[in-house]
């Protein structure tokens, strides 16, 4: 499993990816975890390494795989 956190985006805290399963996990601020099935790791080097995480993501990843939410719908905040 390879791990980035991302400090300079207001949209998403961490990923982490698994190239045995090509499944890559987005941690966003405000809504938890979320899935994305066979995405190619290549993609979650660049948004690893993006200027702005969310505009990678946006343009690169939603809407392109399919997506599950963390199935316990956890929030991590800062008071919680």
């Amino acid at each position: 499993m390879r791990t980035c956190r991302i400090d300079q985006s207001s949209m998403i805290d961490r990923a982490a990816f698994d190239p045995d399963t090509s499944v890559l996990c987005i941690r966003f601020r405000d809504s938890g975890f979320y899935f994305y099935f066979d995405v190619p790791e290549e993609l979650f080097d660049g948004l690893c390494g993006a200027a702005s995480a969310g505009t990678f993501f946006n343009d690169r990843i939603r809407n392109r795989f399919r997506c599950e939410r963390d199935p316990e719908r956890r929030r991590f905040r800062p008071d919680g």
